[in-house]
């Protein structure tokens, strides 16, 4: 370990900026005897301060969650400094426990090197707010997303001494350089990272930078050129392992196909966000799922997923936005939905959502569904199926449209003369022996129903649009011909189930599901009751009494412990059950269930929910 105290020829750093070399650079700002540190590394620089000149350290900021950077934390919290970690890694570090629990240890194609983090969760005191700035002890520090090492890592930049510092974590070791090229491999062959780290750099440069410190290397005096060397270093590698070149410049730089004046295609987004121009200069957004997206990387949780903002430079500069003033959602999905806190948080976006969509983006625990994002997304304004809603000179109306999901919108408006019709991932276009052809995007657990298509190609025959655009693939101008093959592609699909399901004896949907328990996931104390709802359903023809019982893990209690209503033939009723866990209980993910009995026939336990108790 060793310390560096002040500007030195070999290692010049900007005036009340030291280096302590410990596991990694853990960079002090210093003022008034006081420090925010740069990561933290074993800790050891608690044991320093006073060669430093300082008194406390107020504040530890993290680039990213690795153990080189974040070991020591332990002392952090028990000196009582606050510690703030990047938004997409914060599970890395307060409930990395449950990471542990939950990582795949046998044949995973997952290679992120998320298990090089801490061995026992830290609490935090909140994360960073990326894109803003804010004040950490006496300094003032933007957030900037710059994924590459890692997905999540963030680099501050503050302005000290007269100049503009960078510290970018593992982003850049030197000029041409990085610390390790093991990290960018985000999946099982890919090397995502690498083409984040040229976008980073990107990002980074526009904040034109005039020092950058590094968490592994030496202070980087002229940005630059060691951001060019290193990006064309990357590229070389990356485009090796590619069929053809990418060209990562104009990927950043030009991410907006004009598909009609007033309508713009993100065509670095998953899914594709589609921006609707005003006159006003505000512009609307179609989705916001990831922005500027190289690769999606293994994994479910949260630090496998980043939303960031780079694409809206170039909206603002080639197209004069001034604002993104509402973005809105076809359907729930964590791709269409999860850059709507950055979004409103940032840029003050409006969100607007259907009915139903809202109600699964404001509690996604209550749900068990595919794809739900990791926390709330309120609503600023919820819509009703075919009420028309203005935006500035635009007309929105949104509606139904089952099939890929049971709570999905279509969202029809005119612009520059065409009707407009955004569909979601309703219908997929793939090629199939060489001919291309269009699939009814069909997953069971998104709640389909038989005839979900049907109703949807309906309604596409009775608004008839010039221009369907939907999640992942490109717009495409509407004929007659296309809407009725469409049709006759959901009344073959609807067909075959009827052929294939025994739907006159018991009747449980294409799903083949009686029951449904919400919320899913609940939290609880110990003594504390849940309130649970059960859905459950008559698969029968006729009329029959329906029966939930609830199984709940020894020694837990319900009440009641069984409800039965007369229901009528295929038909759904609810029940409602208060579910206890006895004092002094302490789990993770306890399984509760329902198990439902039709008339005399007895069907077990159809749904499940989890609880944790803390």
């Amino acid at each position: 370990m060793a310390v560096q105290a002040g500007p030195a020829a070999d290692n010049p750093l900007p005036d009340g900026v030291f280096l302590f070399e410990d596991t990694c650079n853990v960079y002090l700002l210093v003022r008034d005897r006081a420090a925010v540190l740069i990561d933290f590394g074993s800790g050891a620089v608690l044991d320093h301060l006073a060669e430093f000149g300082v008194d406390r350290v107020t504040d530890v900021l993290l680039t990213h969650h690795h153990r080189d950077q974040a070991q020591g934390l332990p002392r952090a919290v028990e000196a009582g400094i606050r510690i703030w970690v990047p938004p997409v890694e914060r599970d890395l570090f307060s409930t990395v426990d449950e990471h542990w629990q939950q990582r795949a240890l046998y044949n995973y194609y997952d290679l992120r090197q998320d298990r090089f983090s801490l061995l026992e969760p830290v609490a935090v005191s909140g994360t960073v707010p990326e894109y803003r700035t804010r004040r950490f002890g006496g300094f003032d520090v933007l957030t900037l997303p710059t994924p590459g090492h890692t997905i999540g890592s963030v680099s501050y930049l503050v302005d000290v001494g007269g100049r503009r510092v960078a510290f970018t974590g593992d982003l850049i070791y030197g000029p041409g350089q990085v610390w390790s090229l093991a990290a960018t491999q985000w999946s099982y062959s890919a090397v995502e990272g690498v083409q984040a780290s040229v976008l980073s750099l990107y990002e980074l440069s526009a904040r034109e930078p005039e020092v950058v410190l590094p968490s592994h290397g030496k202070p980087i005096e002229d940005p630059p050129a060691a951001f060019e060397l290193l990006e064309t270093r990357l590229r070389t590698f990356g485009d090796s392992r590619r069929d053809t070149p990418w060209d990562l410049r104009a990927w950043h730089d030009r991410p907006f196909e004009v598909v009609s004046p007033h309508l713009l295609r993100n065509r670095t987004s998953l899914g594709t966000t589609y921006v609707l121009l005003s006159g006003t200069g505000n512009a609307l957004f179609v989705d916001f799922g990831y922005d500027m997206v190289v690769g999606h990387p293994v994994g479910h949780d949260r630090s496998s997923r980043r939303p960031w903002l780079p694409s809206l430079t170039a909206l603002r500069r080639d197209f004069g936005v001034a604002r993104v003033e509402v973005a809105v959602a076809t359907h729930y999905h964590d791709d269409h939905v999860a850059g709507f806190n950055l979004l409103r948080e940032v840029e003050g976006t409006e969100i607007w959502c259907e009915r139903s969509v809202a109600e699964i983006l404001a509690e996604p625990s209550r749900y068990d569904l595919p794809c739900l994002w990791y926390d709330p997304i309120p609503a600023d304004r919820v819509l009703d199926c075919e009420r028309p809603v203005r935006w500035h000179e635009y007309e929105l109306t949104v509606y139904p449209l089952p099939g890929h999901t049971r709570y999905a919108v279509a969202i029809a408006f005119e612009v520059d003369g065409h009707r407009v019709l955004a569909t979601g991932d309703q219908q997929t276009t793939t090629w199939i022996r060489d001919e291309r052809t269009e699939l009814l995007n069909l997953q069971y657990k998104n709640r389909f129903e038989i005839d979900d298509f049907i109703a949807s190609a309906k309604l596409y025959q009775s608004l008839h649009p010039d221009l369907i655009v939907s999640g992942h693939w490109p717009p495409r101008w509407v004929d007659q011909a296309y809407l009725d093959m469409l049709l006759a592609k959901a009344e073959e699909l609807a067909q075959v189930h009827r052929d294939l399901l025994p739907l006159s004896e018991v009747d449980f949907g294409a799903e083949g599901v009686g029951a449904w328990i919400r919320p899913y996931q609940a939290s609880t104390a110990p003594g504390e009751p849940v309130r649970f709802q059960v859905e459950a359903r008559n698969p029968f023809a006729t009329e029959e009494e329906v029966t939930v019982r609830m199984a709940a893990p020894a020694g837990w209690s319900c009440a009641p412990a069984e409800a039965t209503a007369t229901v009528a033939g295929k038909a759904t009723t609810t029940f409602e059950f208060a579910v206890t866990p006895p004092a002094g209980t302490a789990c993770r993910r306890a399984r509760l269930a329902a198990d439902l009995t039709v008339g005399a026939r007895r069907f077990g336990q159809h749904a499940e929910a989890l609880v944790d108790v803390r």
